[in-house]
């Protein structure tokens, strides 16, 4: 018998699993899955979490379903509908249109520029949600988010309510350079990366 903490386990999708005795008797169990960890990465500069990425990749090569989520970089033909993909598992989602490809002073004088921006993010912060809640992926790599919810694009009470009702076997992988006391407290893992 296993007693665990009701916020630990799921059985959102348990699994049948058919046991024998010795007596060759059949017994249908359910086996809960487990949520994975909250891991934390934090760093003083932005652009400094190169091994997420790498472990990201190796899991992806180890058979591991992995979805690694960029959100305030873009990049060239991105966005939901062109999400890159790698070693047959990893998917690599950046928002169709970010800040860093254009120039602080076209976003600061064109209203219209800076709402499509946070509108693609959105439109990203939404798909990772849906796939919190899925169990499709053994890894969820969310980074800059805290950037994100620093800037006021995504919604701190947001992310808390999708990571407390989240369905996800493997680990939740949230990086940044400013978290929110809220989100410490619910870490399992804290790594702050220095220079």
């Amino acid at each position: 018998m296993v007693v665990s903490p009701s916020n630990s386990y799921s059985t959102i999708r348990n699994e049948v699993v058919n046991l024998n005795d010795n007596n060759n008797r059949e017994f249908k169990v359910s086996r809960l899955k487990q949520n994975g960890q909250i891991q934390i990465y934090q760093s003083s500069y932005r652009g400094s979490y190169s091994s997420i990425i790498r472990d990201s990749l190796r899991n992806a090569a180890l058979g591991r379903k992995v979805l690694l989520v960029q959100l305030m970089k873009g990049g060239v033909n991105q966005g939901i509908s062109n999400a890159q993909k790698l070693c047959g598992n990893l998917t690599w989602l950046r928002p169709s249109n970010s800040y860093d490809q254009h120039e602080s002073e076209n976003i600061i004088n064109n209203d219209s520029l800076s709402k499509s921006i946070n509108k693609s993010i959105i439109e990203i912060w939404d798909l990772c949600k849906k796939e919190l809640l899925s169990g499709e992926y053994d890894q969820i790599i969310l980074d800059e988010i805290f950037l994100a919810i620093e800037m006021n694009i995504i919604d701190k009470d947001d992310l808390i309510s999708t990571l407390e009702s989240r369905f996800i076997s493997g680990d939740v992988i949230l990086t940044g350079t400013s978290i929110p006391k809220q989100f410490i407290l619910m870490a399992d893992q804290i790594t702050e990366l220095r220079s």
